[in-house]
């Protein structure tokens, strides 16, 4: 283990050392689980690994909060999801058709996400807890010390509730909603509650039965109790003061006499330029969308290398590559902290990200990826490999590069090749010559011949960059130069040179 320190290692030495340790995370799938919710997770994993190579007893869990209610119609649903809003996302139909309801249908997918990042929870769903009657205990010492959580509530939140407020909502005999309902009767011994539902319906509830929850604020502390959570990552929202943290504090130690968890409060991950990620608002970029464009590993530096007390402001575009790039050379180095809770696979990248985007817009299939890359001096040990990260690439260019990234390499000499003047033709055809005698055809020979070539015919080197461009792509600006014309390889990109130069002599 490197001697360097990190975040995670400062949060497993504050934990008592004497005891065990189940640090939980949870989410509710409501929607597609994005990478703005893997914070929350892989903080977790994080902690858990620091705490595990401290020597401690620990374990990771995560509770899929699946009982949770439908809020709304998201804009990802079909507007006939009206009919379910208020039901147990457990209980409703999955959006595919293929799984084996709502909550299952995002659930799927993040939980074989987290494997491919190396993320092992023992995993928890909040249904089957309260339909297989794990809470009933709890439950009746809820409703039997509703006043007294109902001072704490509205004393530390600084909030009032109405009188008829209970901490146990039931699912509805009628309606079918997980219902803000009127309690009119409690039966501890029979595990039942007698109310009138907000539709008007009066029924009765068998809470062993998981015939209702209780409310977030008294939910959360009592899975504290419950599964004896010490550690746990929350948001901010349940950090603030009065919020649902300080609450749970409190209710946890007066109603179920336990300690809350050692609190690890993260930041959101915001999208660049759009604000914080929401399913429900569209703006996300999901976990496993990001899967297929990098490696997971770079997923888990994203959140290694930035405290959770920190915001990060995630661009899938120009971001991403930069990040790959960081990664890169942290994995070159391989000493750091960050390094070591963040490889998976433990090999950096081969081929440079940047340069299998430029690659992959001048070859037209995979025989040509691989014929540019040895051309381009690297060894294709792994085949299967090196056209997966050509695969990745593709997507990324088409889902999130920017325009100026994007090229198409030109069959024929673009009309446009035709503007540089006598001097700029002149400096071209130098350059051409130039690099036909080249003995050594690399990226950085061929980007400094051209300034090699600007002082040597006193053309400025941009006008050289730019009619070159030109006269392959047939736009000003394009990839960097030494690496895009060392991919093209010494004959089409002294044909074309030549080409350009005696087309503007006619």
């Amino acid at each position: 283990m490197s001697e360097k320190i990190h975040w995670a290692d400062v949060f497993a030495a504050k934990v008592d050392p004497e005891i065990s340790h189940r640090i939980a995370t949870g989410i509710t799938p409501s929607g597609p689980i994005h990478i703005g919710n893997m914070r929350e997770v892989v903080t977790g994993d994080l902690v858990y690994k620091g705490m595990r190579d401290r020597g401690l007893d620990v374990e990771l869990i995560y509770i899929a909060d699946d009982f949770d209610p439908l809020r709304k119609v998201y804009p990802f649903l079909p507007q006939d999801y009206a009919q379910y809003i208020g039901r147990p996302l457990c209980d409703i139909p999955c959006p595919c058709g293929e799984c084996e309801n709502y909550a299952e249908h995002f659930l799927a997918p993040f939980l074989a996400a987290l494997d491919v990042m190396d993320v092992h929870p023992h995993v928890i769903r909040a249904s089957r807890e309260y339909r297989g009657g794990s809470y009933t205990r709890e439950i009746s010492r809820v409703i039997e010390k509703r006043e007294e959580i109902k001072e704490i509530l509205e004393r530390v939140s600084h909030r009032a509730l109405p009188d008829t407020w209970s901490p146990f909502y039931p699912i509805c005999e009628d309606c079918r909603r997980i219902s803000n309902a009127e309690i009119l009767a409690f039966d501890p011994e029979a595990h039942k509650v007698r109310y009138r539902c907000e539709c008007g319906h009066i029924g009765e509830v068998n809470y062993a039965k998981g015939e209702g929850k209780l409310v977030w604020r008294v939910d959360w502390p009592m899975r504290w109790a419950h599964f004896g959570v010490t550690v746990e990552p929350f948001g901010k929202d349940h950090a603030a003061a009065g919020g649902s943290y300080d609450t749970g504090k409190e209710i946890a130690e007066a109603i179920f006499q336990y300690r809350a968890p050692f609190p690890v409060m993260y930041e959101w991950i915001s999208l660049k330029g759009r604000g914080a990620m929401a399913s429900s608002t569209g703006v996300a970029v999901t976990i496993n969308a990001m899967l297929e464009i990098v490696p997971p590993d770079v997923l888990r530096y994203l959140i290694a290398r930035t405290k959770p007390e920190k915001a990060i402001d995630f661009d899938p575009g120009m971001g991403l590559l930069s990040l790959i790039d960081e990664f890169d050379r942290v994995a070159q180095a391989g000493e750091s902290r960050e390094y070591e809770f963040s490889s998976i696979t433990g090999i950096e990248s081969v081929i440079p990200f940047r340069h299998m985007v430029t690659v992959v817009q001048i070859a037209r299939d995979e025989k040509g990826v691989l014929e540019i890359l040895e051309r381009s001096g690297y060894a294709i040990r792994n085949r299967e490999g090196v056209l997966a990260a050509a695969h990745r690439a593709r997507i990324w260019i088409e889902r999130y590069a920017p325009d100026f990234v994007k090229f198409e390499v030109q069959e024929t000499l673009p009309s446009s090749a035709l503007e540089p003047d006598a001097n700029e033709r002149y400096a071209l055809g130098v350059l051409a010559a130039r690099y036909m005698a080249l003995d050594d055809w690399s990226a950085e020979r061929l980007h400094n011949a051209v300034y090699e070539v600007g002082k040597e015919t006193n053309v400025d080197p941009k006008q050289i960059f730019t009619a070159v461009y030109l006269s392959i792509l047939g736009q000003k600006r394009g990839p960097r130069l030494g690496w895009f014309l060392e991919a093209l390889g010494r004959d089409f990109v002294v044909g074309r040179l030549m080409e350009a130069v005696n087309a503007g002599t006619e």
